[in-house]
């Protein structure tokens, strides 16, 4: 397929994979905080991103399981759906969704093709080039806007919010769902600082959904909601969700909003998902009040019922069990070691896990060492994975008051070897767990499921 681009040359990029590799290529250019080079993007397409309905969600944990959230109800009460979401799991074409399928590879490929000479003459300005994110959100919004136009896009944050690529967009509705101690090297090393951040996706008149619990962060929020004349609809002011329990695998609560009070069942496991579920139905009621969409209980309760999302408490099928979740931070692992107890039984816990060195894993062990029996450390097969040895250095400092008695660390520095050496070692009324980054739980999802070509990435 010749696709000509703004210079009237046959298309630079022949394949998908060249086009995922040109993308991939300009991951040396970082995150850099900021819109302007997104904005001049938009500004020479004509801002397509105007003519979209968008939902944006922010937060520190549970994005992705919102988005799913948002997604699968939408689309079982009729709506046609785009989703972005990252980083992705299996491929590349993942992160951009219309109705729970990715992009077409061809697609994909043309639309970098018409970006491909917009990039390299902002490249030549002050501006600097584009980064792969900044690239990739383009891409989002040409897609959705030029190819598939779904009734609504769920539009998740890269990082932070205020200073996010994503943030270009003006939406119906925005959600955070929570404030905790992540990518602190980048959005501030207190929780006021990392608040304002996501508050930053707050826009004028646009209601906000949030289940933010602490006070430090929930005050920043309400500021920056009554500067920008928003209502804000906050978990445990505004709404409320109670659990109810759980029978055979679904978590029931209840909802109890402005507008109305539901019973709600999910199939995902972990008590954060309520919070996630809760925020999701919130910003639903918004949409339904406001904004005339057609949200039959029917339809919402099968929605949610039916959501799933990879990597989050997901156990594969097989034996022995083997569960993988994506918790790579101090709320996730607290997320994590609370609800293994409750919805597994098990005589002893196996956990493997790798990690990034952007982080701070102290408190991921303080939360996770006191359930752990056999605790294996390896790494992701990533750029900048942290040292496991440098793992076992923070587990042995911690092992005198948090750690079990008998707890055994192993080190396997290929996460491959490791993965065989969880396997073996759990036995059938053991549990192994697989945790960390989502680029391991990429790799071993792939492993495991015998998904070969599987890619991963931010």
């Amino acid at each position: 397929m010749e696709e000509m681009n703004g210079a009237g040359s046959a298309a630079p990029l022949q394949s998908y994979t060249a086009a995922v590799d040109w993308i991939n290529g300009l991951i040396p250019f970082g995150i850099r905080p900021g819109l302007e080079r997104i904005e001049r993007l938009m500004e020479r397409l004509g801002h397509p991103h105007r003519r979209l309905k968008f939902i944006h969600v922010a937060g520190t944990n549970g994005k992705g399981s919102t988005c799913a959230f948002l997604t699968s109800v939408l689309r079982q009460c009729g709506y046609s759906v785009g989703t972005f979401t990252s980083p992705y799991i299996t491929k590349f074409t993942n992160r951009f969704q219309y109705n729970g399928e990715d992009i077409p590879e061809e697609t994909l490929t043309a639309i970098a093709n018409r970006l491909h000479p917009l990039v390299e003459e902002i490249a030549e300005t002050p501006l600097g080039s584009p980064t792969m994110f900044e690239v990739t959100t383009a891409l989002a919004i040409l897609y959705y806007a030029e190819e598939c136009y779904p009734d609504v896009v769920v539009w998740e944050t890269g990082l932070g919010g205020r200073m996010d690529v994503t943030n270009i967009v003006t939406p119906i509705v925005s959600v955070i769902t929570n404030v905790g101690y992540d990518h602190t090297d980048v959005l501030g090393d207190t929780l006021e600082k990392i608040a304002y951040e996501k508050a930053g996706i707050i826009k004028p008149g646009v209601p906000v959904v949030s289940s933010v619990s602490q006070p430090e962060a929930v005050s920043v929020l309400k500021d920056k909601a009554a500067s920008c004349k928003s209502t804000l609809y906050l978990a445990g002011e505004q709404f409320t969700y109670e659990s109810k329990g759980t029978w055979e695998g679904v978590q029931t609560f209840a909802f109890k909003g402005p507008f109305r009070s539901l019973d709600i069942g999910i199939a995902m496991k972990g008590e954060h998902q309520l919070a996630n579920a809760a925020g999701a139905m919130m910003a639903l009621e918004v949409l339904r009040q406001y904004m005339a969409f057609i949200l039959e209980d029917e339809d919402v309760l099968a929605g949610f019922r039916h959501t799933f999302w990879a990597g989050r408490l997901e156990e594969i099928p097989g034996s022995p069990r083997i569960v993988l979740d994506g918790a790579h931070n101090p709320e996730g692992a607290q997320s994590l070691a609370s609800s293994l107890p409750k919805f597994y039984q098990y005589r002893k816990l196996n956990l493997m896990m790798g990690m990034l060195s952007n982080k701070h894993h102290e408190s991921y062990f303080k939360h996770i060492l006191p359930i752990v029996d056999t605790l294996i450390l390896t790494e992701p097969d990533f750029r900048k994975k942290m040292d496991a040895e440098h793992l076992q250095l923070i587990a042995e400092s911690l092992r005198e008051n948090y750690a079990k008695d008998h707890l055994q660390i192993i080190v396997e520095h290929d996460w491959g070897k490791a993965l065989q050496l969880l396997k073996s070692m759990t036995e059938e009324d053991d549990l192994a767990v697989v945790s960390g980054t989502l680029y391991l739980i990429a790799d071993v999802r792939s492993a495991l499921l015998r998904q070969p070509d599987s890619e991963k990435g931010w």
